[in-house]
């Protein structure tokens, strides 16, 4: 075995997780130690018992930081990534399929992404610097407005701004994964038509979990048809609204929904550790994993385990 993969039963997997927030975290308490914190459900040591090949890292700015100081907090946190993630051991920045196939046994790639355009505001100098420093998926809201698109929770629902439509064409031109989670229904619609490279980094079913964060699934269906992938998230209130607990069951409940969709070869996972206070019963932090993974093999096909745990996320990196 190579490349950080690991055998669960017999079976050679390896895992692409496409979103957390650990940054955002340590942004909050600069004392939390990534190394091994029993604060965080990621940690260098539980992606290594976990057999992780590629962790997604949000940039995400909060909601109280003034947005005159949102671009630097956003810089705060990259700073944080290359100083605490990346200095880790075996921990390598990965920007594209070239440097993940890179990898040597054992390590592990982190892949920087931006959850939200507000760090932004209306520049897209300050975007092309974010993409420089390593960012290669860019979420274009968070649950609110801003100066791209409005998002899932904002009532008044609009579309891609003026600004947002050539977010989008910027990302295009840089090979970049325009993320569509968090995005109202008008603005999903707008990205369809223009982006290149679109994925929902962690979203789930609404027909299964009536949430405005949930995908329909015309939606899904769009996606598929523009060659994109779904990352199914552990949030519990994505994944049932009508329990106070929820199971792995319920994650695998949406990932057969989206199969039935078409989505065998679209579906991967975006677990939104970190971002999330409660979490799935036998699914509490990212060593859990091996977990998951026999859980999936139970249900579904080697080959389609392999797809929704890494390939369908590594084949759709643009370059």
């Amino acid at each position: 075995m190579g490349k950080s993969e690991f055998s669960y039963g017999g079976v050679v997997v390896r895992i692409f997780d496409a979103h957390c927030d650990v940054l955002y975290q340590l942004f909050c308490d600069q004392d939390v130690s990534f190394e091994r914190s029993s604060s965080l459900h990621v940690t260098y040591d539980g992606l290594k018992q976990a057999g992780v090949t590629v962790q997604g890292f949000a940039i995400y700015i909060p909601k109280h930081i003034r947005p005159e100081s949102r671009f630097f907090v956003a810089l705060e946190m990259i700073d944080d990534f290359y100083e605490k993630i990346v200095s880790q051991p075996n921990m390598k920045v990965v920007r594209s399929k070239k440097e993940i196939d890179q990898l040597q046994p054992n390590e592990i790639g982190a892949m920087l992404t931006l959850e939200g355009c507000e760090a932004i505001g209306e520049s897209l100098t300050q975007l092309r610097t974010l993409l420089r420093l390593g960012v290669r998926s860019v979420g274009l809201t968070w649950n609110d407005a801003n100066m791209v698109a409005d998002g899932a929770l904002e009532q008044r629902g609009g579309g891609l701004t003026k600004f947002g439509k050539e977010v989008v064409q910027l990302l295009n031109e840089q090979q970049c994964w325009t993320d569509v989670s968090h995005l109202s229904e008008r603005a999903f619609w707008d990205v369809m038509e223009l982006a290149q490279y679109p994925i929902a980094s962690h979203s789930n079913a609404y027909t299964l979990c009536p949430h405005p964060r949930n995908l329909r699934d015309d939606q899904i269906q769009a996606l598929i048809k523009k060659n994109g992938v779904i990352g199914v998230t552990f949030v519990p209130q994505f994944l049932r609204h009508d329990a106070h607990t929820t199971t792995v069951t319920d994650v695998l409940r949406h990932v057969d929904h989206i199969c039935s969709l078409g989505g065998e070869n679209h579906i991967g996972f975006g677990s939104d550790f970190d971002g999330i206070f409660e979490t799935v019963e036998q699914l509490e932090n990212v060593s859990y994993y091996p977990r998951f993974i026999d859980e999936l093999l139970k249900h579904f096909k080697e080959e389609q385990v392999k797809k929704f745990l890494f390939c369908n996320f590594y084949e759709r990196i643009p370059q």
